[in-house]
């Protein structure tokens, strides 16, 4: 991994921000937790790259409220205008 910030997806439309800031406090420091609406699917930000792996290696594909989820880390947003590449922001 890269970067600290993680992709989380297959999530249950009733987990909240504050519910994943606890899942995935509980491998390290939690930066920032973003759902994206009614996507099933948002960004956590681990305080750096050690525990963003471990929290990917250990959470991914765990049972979650009902769904298995998905966990890797945040790929680069290709600027479609100019063609530069920006991480998602939060």
């Amino acid at each position: 991994m890269h970067g600290s910030k993680l992709f989380v997806g297959n999530l249950s439309y009733s987990v909240t921000e504050a519910q994943l800031k606890e899942l995935f406090s509980n491998h390290g420091t939690v930066i920032d937790v973003r759902i994206i609406g009614d996507k099933g699917f948002g960004f956590v930000e681990m305080s750096n790259q050690a525990e963003a792996e471990n929290a990917k290696n250990e959470l991914d594909g765990f049972s979650y409220d009902g769904r298995n989820l998905r966990v890797d880390e945040a790929r680069q947003k290709t600027d479609k205008r100019g063609g530069g590449r920006n991480f998602r922001k939060f």
